[in-house]
């Protein structure tokens, strides 16, 4: 063999040998990658609920999802939630119109004495957990929002979501929460998928036999647009409940309480004991309960600011 050719053979055998030992460290790269990816394929979970919430669908009366054959996202936001055990979900659609009915039922007589159903025992709703869609294109650059609306809803216009590249499908999602008592917005979180992202889905077992496909949303699991849909929404759930860690524990507490108006001719005193009048106080006044109590005696505060107690039994929650 020429000077050469051991040269050429020498020079081979290190690159092999370079490759060889680099081979290692990039598979361990490559499936740190995984792992992360396939955690943002699974359903985040908490130790304790953050409060009772209801899932309602967006107000604009676009019901982008018929066009794709989906079922509508409340249902599918409302298996994150049932999962992941982040809120106790209360039930503001067929479940509380049946209780309702039952509840009906009860106030004709028409129930079994002993039946225990009736008014003062519905949960209530902490906050409200809104899913939209931002925009979902048939390439990255994209259509307008209002062109991809006309084109979900279904007819002529629905051809256009059928015929998507299925290389650059996107959906771009969003999820808020609301305190249904202050009517704060307390979150919002964005999230966005595209048909690339399917496989780490599969991978964590979103889309398996034990996944979407067996929580009655199936249509989210066997379609691609389903599926890309779901991890947008699942990112957007996802940073959500990484945004409300810092919820209070007691969300009724937390909030101001409840107004009441005066029933009876009263007065507002300067302390618990019912000593030194402050004002009197007509009926039909709205008062403003600050939360501190004496037995039957209330500190309230006026609409103009004058802080005193009085005895609840005078007092009826304002309506």
């Amino acid at each position: 063999m020429s000077r050469l050719n051991r040269t050429r053979a020498c020079a081979l055998i290190l690159f092999a040998g370079v490759v060889a030992a680099s081979a290692p460290a990039m598979a361990q790269r490559q499936s740190a990658q995984e792992r992360r990816q396939e955690q943002t394929a699974q359903i985040p979970t908490c130790a304790k609920p953050l409060g009772s919430i209801s899932v309602l669908e967006p107000e604009d009366g676009v019901h982008w999802w018929t066009g794709q054959q989906l079922p509508a996202p409340s249902r599918l936001i409302k298996v994150f939630v049932n999962r992941s055990r982040c809120f106790t979900l209360v039930d503001r659609g067929a479940g509380l119109d049946a209780a309702m009915r039952e509840r009906d039922l009860g106030a004709s007589g028409e129930l079994r004495n002993r039946s225990n159903v009736g008014k003062g025992q519905i949960k209530a709703a902490d906050y409200v957990m809104v899913p939209d869609l931002v925009g979902a294109n048939s390439n990255a650059s994209g259509n307008s929002m209002g062109g991809l609306l006309g084109g979900l809803i279904g007819g002529r216009a629905g051809a256009l979501v059928g015929g998507l590249n299925l290389r650059s499908k996107t959906a771009d999602v969003v999820l808020t929460v609301t305190d249904v008592r202050s009517s704060e917005q307390v979150a919002m979180a964005e999230g966005s998928a595209k048909k690339t992202d399917i496989g780490w889905g599969a991978g964590g077992g979103l889309f398996g036999g034990s996944g979407l496909g067996a929580a009655g949303v199936g249509g989210y699991a066997n379609t691609e647009i389903g599926q890309v849909i779901t991890l947008a929404y699942l990112q957007a759930y996802t940073d959500l409940v990484a945004q409300l860690g810092g919820l209070p524990d007691n969300a009724s507490a937390a909030n101001a309480e409840q107004a009441v108006t005066v029933t009876k001719p009263a007065r507002l005193f300067r302390g618990a004991d019912g000593r030194g009048v402050v004002r009197e106080l007509e009926v039909g006044m709205m008062l403003y309960p600050t939360g501190t109590k004496q037995g039957m005696m209330w500190e309230v505060e006026d609409e103009l600011g004058n802080k005193g107690w009085v005895s609840s039994s005078l007092l009826q929650l304002s309506r």
